[in-house]
């Protein structure tokens, strides 16, 4: 499965309402290290297909939702669970840790 886009008005359809584990990647074009993240975040969602859904918010253009969740330094990973966040990583994250994470989820 590819990554969703995702933005301040289908947060909650895509991520909140999902079923099954959500991978969101909170980044910035300007930042980084979080063009670092970005291509690790494109595997995770290519080898995990069906099994979790994996998306990218922009911060700078979905403050709302950045706020919302507490989203001081980036890149933040956060990994939703039947709406929830339920676990948070700050700073570039590896490939296998990732798929690690969201396979005990799923």
């Amino acid at each position: 499965m590819s990554e969703v886009v995702l933005s301040n008005s289908n947060f909650e359809a895509e991520v909140i309402k999902a079923k099954g584990p959500v991978l969101v990647d909170f980044y910035a074009d300007w930042c980084g290290p979080c063009k670092m993240q970005g291509p690790i975040v494109e595997e995770v969602a290519n080898s995990l297909g069906d099994k979790a859904k994996v998306g990218k918010l922009n911060v700078d253009e979905n403050q709302e939702v950045s706020q919302k969740y507490s989203v001081m330094s980036i890149p933040t990973l956060i990994i939703f669970k039947d709406g929830q966040a339920v676990e948070t990583m700050i700073g570039v994250q590896t490939k296998d840790s990732l798929i690690e994470k969201l396979n005990k989820l799923a």
